[in-house]
């Protein structure tokens, strides 16, 4: 079993869906009707990716990206 790996993802709002991507790894994208979904779909296309980097040869990158809140008046 390989060990776990966190990385971070952004999901945006579109007119009618949600969109997905994890910032670390370019190209590793997903959409749903839902956040849920999405989140779903998103993790689905990370275990994808890193399975056809590892299968390419290509080195898993290591989580670098870091998602954190800002608060400011509004």
């Amino acid at each position: 079993m390989r060990p776990k790996i966190r990385y971070a993802i952004v999901i945006e709002k579109a007119d009618s869906n949600y969109s997905a991507y994890v910032p670390d790894l370019p190209g590793c994208v997903a959409t749903g009707a839902t956040v849920e979904e999405v989140e779903s779909r998103i993790r689905e296309a990370t275990e994808f990716h890193l399975e056809g980097m590892r299968k390419d040869g290509v080195p898993v990158p290591a989580p670098v990206s870091k998602v954190e809140d800002v608060e400011i008046a509004a």
